[in-house]
């Protein structure tokens, strides 16, 4: 923060000619959370979430959008036909397509039933406005208050979303192409296995057809 301050002071305000920390050694920040839902938190922190709440966090919890992205989403971009949602600019500058899961299409449909046509946004608020990420920050703290998880945060929702497909075998760079990542690297930060999965995954050496015992018998027979 303060090499920040003095390289302002240096460059835009040419208050001063050197960084007097520049030559201070920096501590690495370890910035990366390792926090997921399971499916029983997942139950238990929706069921204490208003609906208008609820149908925003389940459409996090099965499209990986960013908070913004759902609070900004138009329908514009949402194709019911298709079953698909166009993020027109990512936080990348790119966009990018998600297909929808069925929970998700779910949540869309019955949203444009009762939709405001004069309403551009999905999400609204009472008066048909976009809805405050002051509010839904605050009611979504009330809600994980109530289901004990004190240390889960709403981007943890998109976490949680790149997680669950990784156990489930998809591939890093379909994950990264549905978070609107520029490089795998980054997807590495959300995508965390489980022992279960990781179980399942080393379960593919259980398929080969020899063992120790017949390769050590068939050295010796050629020793022999």
């Amino acid at each position: 923060m303060f090499s920040k301050m003095f390289n302002v002071a240096i460059r835009e305000w040419e208050w001063l000619k050197e960084n007097p920390v520049s030559r201070v050694s920096r501590d690495k920040e370890n910035n990366q959370r390792d926090k997921w839902l399971s499916v029983d938190e997942e139950r238990r922190l929706l069921e204490n979430m208003p609906e208008w709440l609820r149908e925003i966090v389940s459409l996090a919890l099965h499209t990986g959008l960013r908070q913004d992205e759902l609070l900004s989403l138009a329908w514009d971009r949402v194709n019911l036909l298709q079953r698909t949602i166009v993020i027109q600019k990512s936080k990348n500058g790119r966009a990018r397509t998600i297909p929808l899961t069925s929970v998700a299409m779910g949540i869309l449909e019955e949203k444009a039933r009762i939709r405001n046509l004069k309403a551009d946004l999905v999400f609204t608020n009472t008066v048909g406005k976009k809805i405050g990420k002051s509010w839904v920050l605050e009611n979504f703290i009330i809600a994980r208050k109530k289901t004990e998880l004190d240390d889960f945060h709403f981007h943890d929702l998109r976490h949680t979303f790149a997680t669950r497909l990784a156990q489930r075998g998809v591939d890093l760079y379909t994950i990264s192409k549905l978070l609107g990542h520029v490089n795998i690297t980054m997807t590495q930060r959300y995508a965390h296995h489980c022992q279960e999965s990781l179980r399942a995954g080393i379960s593919v050496l259980e398929k080969v057809d020899y063992n120790l015992t017949t390769v050590g018998e068939n050295r010796n027979v050629l020793n022999a």
